[in-house]
């Protein structure tokens, strides 16, 4: 699997391209490109080495992992998949929108949805997805058990967790679905976070304050 990140917005977002080396078909996870030199980043990238982008893909559906939504779904004609648990998360990220500054934010429906067990192929790439509420009541993490790497949105950071203040957040769920559902895979699986710099789960184990 190739793998290529952006950090878009306001908030430091981490957007993640994720291909397959065979098919060149892509998916773009949590796309939070708004201003115009973003979506161009990221339109170059996917030129540049000749992606299909044939799925996209949310976490969650709070507004800075959401707010390039519509323009990949415009531009590269997919569907958006995402939990049906955070479809009143998406429609709140249209609300909040001119609070938060974002005049030209243009919303997004989901079009499939997605959950535990959901079987999901971006070319000859398998992904197993986990549902791990607790930040947004519908976020999910997309594991690529090949190369032991979790796209996981904002589940676990490096030494720190998502916030569960928020609308739908529940700091105990949290805390329990990291435990029971991320805490079972191998020390050396990688956890691509959607804020800041990667971390493993053997890390997290041994140094996450809140988890010990």
């Amino acid at each position: 699997m190739q793998i290529k990140a952006f950090t878009f917005n306001p908030f430091q977002e981490n957007t993640y391209v994720l291909a397959c080396p065979d098919t060149k078909q892509a998916a773009i996870v949590d796309p939070g490109c708004y201003e115009p030199h973003e979506k161009q980043a990221l339109q170059n990238l996917i030129s540049q080495e000749g992606y299909q982008v044939t799925h996209l893909l949310n976490t969650h559906c709070h507004i800075d992992h959401v707010l390039g939504n519509a323009f990949v779904k415009q531009t590269y004609e997919v569907p958006l998949l995402a939990h049906k648990e955070d479809e009143m998360t998406l429609n709140m990220a249209s609300v909040l929108a001119s609070n938060y500054g974002f005049d030209a934010f243009e919303e997004s429906t989901i079009d499939q949805y997605i959950d535990q067990g959901t079987p999901l192929k971006v070319g000859n790439l398998s992904f197993e997805i986990f549902f791990v509420p607790g930040h947004a009541p519908g976020h999910v993490v997309f594991y690529y058990e090949p190369m032991q790497v979790i796209i996981g949105g904002d589940v676990l950071f490096y030494e720190s967790i998502g916030r569960t203040d928020l609308p739908g957040g529940d700091h105990n769920a949290l805390i329990t679905n990291i435990k029971e559902k991320l805490f079972t895979l191998p020390d050396d699986v990688t956890v691509l976070p959607g804020h800041g710099q990667e971390t493993t789960i053997g890390h997290e184990k041994a140094h996450n304050p809140f988890l010990r």
